[in-house]
């Protein structure tokens, strides 16, 4: 582990999340509203505009759709994913896009608001392959948590052996999907490396290769953190 993004969820918690990142010189910070809050203040393209010039906030996000926890008319999720797409363009700052159960709307929305524009990562993936692909064809990254360890998890594992090496993230999602042989417990960044052995042994790669070109994607994505 040599460097942590710290993701924002609400906005009444980013303070928090941005003083991780000023804390310390490797960590970097996104700022964005997570789909699975409901009934809270909307945030609107200025505030996240205003809110990313800081220097070690270096994506827009987690934004996207989810329609797993949430049920019914769920068009202002749609339009949160919107307004965070076309920060992200204004600002020059990737993605961070979550999609759970709405893998046919958030394509929709990234096609129809020009998200390959501002491009980005499908963070924690777990849709499928076609899906994946569709995801790279507009710039974005797939990112891999510790589900890709879980035997039930075929369909995954699938896309980690035949996308790309150079669009390949790895992540922990903590303190959440801990990888095996911790599945159950608490989740933490030192764990993310046997995401990246999973990814390895089901390419035939070494775990040294998966750690470089992941290393090197995070950068290439995330161009505003500084490689030390």
């Amino acid at each position: 582990m040599s460097h942590a993004l710290c993701v924002s969820v609400t906005l009444d918690k980013f303070p928090e999340v941005l003083g991780l990142a000023e804390q310390y010189d490797n960590f970097y910070a996104s700022v964005g509203v997570h789909p699975d809050y409901e009934n809270i203040d909307e945030p609107s393209v200025d505030l996240l505009c205003r809110l990313a010039q800081h220097p070690k906030v270096v994506a827009i996000g987690e934004t996207g759709l989810d329609y797993f926890r949430l049920s019914g008319d769920l068009e202002w999720q749609r339009n949160r994913f919107r307004t965070h797409i076309r920060a992200a363009i204004l600002v020059g700052k990737p993605l961070i896009i979550h999609t759970r159960n709405a893998a046919n709307d958030t394509l929709r929305i990234m096609q129809e608001e020009g998200a390959h524009q501002a491009g980005g990562v499908m963070h924690c993936f777990t849709e499928s392959l076609e899906m994946a692909k569709a995801a790279i064809e507009m710039g974005f990254y797939i990112s891999f948590s510790g589900i890709v360890t879980f035997k039930n998890a075929a369909q995954l594992k699938e896309v980690a052996q035949k996308i790309p090496l150079d669009k390949i993230l790895v992540e922990t999602d903590s303190p959440y999907l801990a990888p095996v042989p911790f599945r159950g417990k608490t989740n933490q960044p030192a764990y993310v490396k046997y995401v990246a052995q999973e990814i390895a042994d089901l390419r035939g790669i070494s775990l040294e290769a998966v750690m470089q070109a992941t290393t090197q994607n995070f950068f290439n994505l995330f161009k505003y953190a500084r490689i030390s």
